[in-house]
């Protein structure tokens, strides 16, 4: 070693530093490309030996790590009910629902009862001040008085006619008199019997014609009565009430009068209320599509309100589907697929429409067959 190459003196520490870095240098570059292309390479060897692609089909080699980590069964037929959800809405029974209309016109002096409250047959809930009540009792008057002219008009031809004075037309026509009279009394007292008054009065109270509700009213005191057609309230028997579940066209085959049915009401999110299909409707609703399923239940105590949105749980019929653990399926893009064996640890995809979903497992309609090879875990590791 030269003198002047000595550590100690300024060039020996220059060449030292030099050295050093250049050391550093190629430490760095060994271990960024040689080592890590090594690392790469292997890793791509055991891609390779894990699972070959040949077409369609992947092939798990017979030394590859996946076929430890691979679970294949076989599809399984089993027979399953299928549970079919619908919204619906609680719903007045219209055979219990009643239209309470005015028989006469006239003005509305007193309203007895509001909206809410409950009322029995035969209550009073307003009285009308009628002029048309009043000239049907005149008629019926002036039909008393017809009567009772004709039939004594009939006793003298009568008489008449047995001493030979009056003709038998004279007779016949005070017959023919005395039974039309009859006959338009008796129409004034029918009339007036559908007025429900007991005394002569222009006031004509309007009664209940069944127990319930009164669910809508729209008339005041003050107001007139012009339409005898139109309803001035109305009344519903909640005792017995339905729940109506709006069912799509698809699923009409799977439901029919009296099947079992469970209900739920948001009001009472912790209770379940069982029944059973009344009927389905013939006819579907033009607006949604839908067919109309309706349940009846009890309601002594009215705790079903009309309007109240439910969620109808029907139990379909018994089907024959093949059942797979949810671990077999896989998602693809928007499909939802499972690995099917078709030779020894040689898979393919197929894509599968699955009909039922309870809980661990999966009823599949289409794409998979009873008997067919899945892999029911660990497919995953094929999704590519």
């Amino acid at each position: 070693m030269k003198l002047a190459d000595h550590p100690a003196t300024p060039r020996g520490r220059a060449f030292l530093w030099g050295g050093l870095i250049l050391g550093a240098l190629l430490v760095l570059l060994l271990t960024t490309h040689g080592f890590g292309l090594l690392g790469v390479g292997e890793s791509s060897v055991r891609a390779e030996e894990a699972m070959v692609r040949k077409g369609n089909a992947i092939v798990v080699p017979e030394h590859s790590p996946l076929r430890e980590r691979l679970t294949v069964g076989p599809a399984r037929a089993q027979s399953i009910r299928a549970k079919l959800v619908f919204p619906g809405v609680v719903e007045s029974d219209p055979a219990r629902t009643s239209a309470v209309l005015s028989p006469l016109s006239g003005r509305i002096v007193e309203l007895k009862v509001a909206l809410g409250d409950r009322v029995r047959k035969g209550q009073v809930l307003a009285t009308i001040d009628s002029p048309d009540l009043a000239q049907a009792y005149d008629d019926s008057d002036k039909a008393a008085d017809a009567l009772q002219l004709a039939s004594k008009n009939l006793e003298r031809q009568e008489g008449q006619f047995n001493l030979g004075t009056a003709s038998t037309r004279d007779l016949d026509q005070a017959k023919s008199d005395e039974v039309q009279a009859a006959a338009e009394f008796a129409r004034t007292q029918a009339r007036l019997r559908v007025f429900h008054t007991g005394r002569r009065s222009n006031y004509l109270s309007i009664t209940a014609p069944a127990n319930g509700s009164i669910t809508a009213l729209s008339i005041a005191p003050g107001n007139m009565i012009n339409d005898p057609s139109q309803p001035l309230m109305t009344i519903a028997d909640l005792s017995t009430v339905w729940v109506t579940a709006l069912v799509p066209e698809k699923d009409l085959s799977a439901v029919a009068a009296g099947q079992e049915a469970d209900v739920s009401l948001t009001a009472f999110p912790d209770e379940t209320f069982h029944g059973k299909v009344l009927f389905v409707s013939d006819v579907i609703e033009p607006d949604s599509r839908r067919d109309k399923l309706r349940i009846a239940f009890s309601n002594p105590d009215t705790a079903f309100k009309p309007n109240m949105f439910a969620t109808v749980t029907v139990m379909g019929g018994e089907q024959s589907r093949v059942v797979l653990p949810t671990s077999a399926l896989l998602m693809n893009n928007d499909r939802t697929t499972v690995f099917v064996a078709t030779a020894p640890w040689t898979f393919e995809r197929r894509t599968v429409q699955t009909f039922l979903d309870e809980g661990s497992t999966v009823a599949v309609e289409k794409g998979i067959s009873a008997g067919d090879q899945v892999v029911i875990k660990g497919g995953i590791l094929l999704n590519d």
